[in-house]
């Protein structure tokens, strides 16, 4: 990985899991759907006036009902759930079963004939699956209905996103990473925008609460998935794909050092044990070759390299 390269990849897991801390503060402040559709529409103004100030032409031909499935599901399904759960089961947590995301896009690959499912891939999910019984078995806090309903509404969360991304990869495989990008933002913040009338904003918002949701919309969702489409490009899809374990953990350690939040022993294997079962799956453990073509907008091509322009 050339200094460029690493510096994006670094900046990445910092600004993803820092957002998690970002999203923590204007949750409370726009409510947790006003939350997502202003940042998700911000984001899409963003990328397209930044594609127009350098001139890159964009294409759309590829039509919009791709869009709108991608959209639904990647962000305004994963997005909002994530958004509803976050204060209920904390950052710490929220950030350890948004990286289960793998393994649910391993499963649904599987089950859509994508990809084979080899005994590495066979493990990782099922080392997943019982981090994730740790990690919702064994909280550090009471086991309340509110929390119950956290952590499912996040599983619902990571599978929207899985399966978004597994769609985007064998329909979007030849459209062009802004594109998308910008008209999966677009659909998902047209399609939450109506909920705001059931989910208003609690009361008018500070400026520093504006502050936080431009930087949610423009650093931490299109700068960062600009950069993030441009290493699937350098790097390959697996290898940018493991920024997830590093995002995980800077925003554990932001929910533990900054937030005051516990996890219990247990909850933390859990979390090694999703770590360990999305290596696998991702083909990231020495002696392993694993292969997961529809993790992100993107799929790789038969020679193995993404198909991403």
């Amino acid at each position: 990985m050339n200094p460029r390269d690493l510096a994006s990849y670094v900046f990445l897991a910092v600004a993803w899991g820092a957002s998690f801390l970002a999203v923590s503060r204007v949750i409370p402040a726009f409510g947790w759907v006003g939350a997502v559709s202003f940042r998700a529409l911000i984001a899409s103004a963003t990328l397209f006036l930044a594609a127009r100030a350098i001139g890159r032409r964009l294409d759309f031909s590829f039509g919009i009902v791709p869009l709108v499935v991608v959209g639904a599901t990647t962000v305004a399904g994963q997005l909002i759930l994530l958004s509803y759960s976050l204060p209920l089961i904390g950052t710490a947590m929220s950030a350890i079963m948004v990286a289960t995301i793998p393994l649910f896009s391993m499963l649904i690959a599987r089950l859509w004939g994508v990809e084979r499912l080899g005994p590495a891939g066979t493990l990782g999910g099922g080392l997943g699956l019982v981090g994730m019984m740790l990690l919702v078995g064994f909280p550090s806090r009471p086991i309340t209905p509110d929390f119950m309903l956290g952590c499912a509404c996040m599983v619902v969360a990571a599978v929207s996103a899985a399966f978004g991304s597994v769609y985007a990869g064998r329909r979007l495989r030849h459209a062009g990473a802004w594109e998308v990008t910008i008209g999966s933002f677009l659909v998902g913040g047209l399609l939450t925008l109506p909920l705001v009338r059931a989910v208003p904003v609690p009361a008018w918002p500070a400026p520093v609460d504006y502050l936080m949701l431009l930087i949610t919309g423009t650093v931490m969702s299109a700068m960062t998935y600009a950069l993030y489409f441009r290493l699937i490009t350098t790097i390959g899809p697996t290898r940018a794909i493991s920024v997830e374990f590093a995002v995980t953990g800077v925003a554990v350690l932001i929910g533990t050092l900054l937030l005051g939040e516990h996890l219990s022993p247990v909850q933390m294997a859990g979390g090694a044990a999703i770590a360990v079962g999305c290596a696998l799956v991702l083909g990231l453990v020495p002696g392993r070759r694993g292969r997961i073509r529809a993790l992100a907008f993107s799929s790789d091509t038969d020679s193995g390299s993404p198909d991403v322009p």
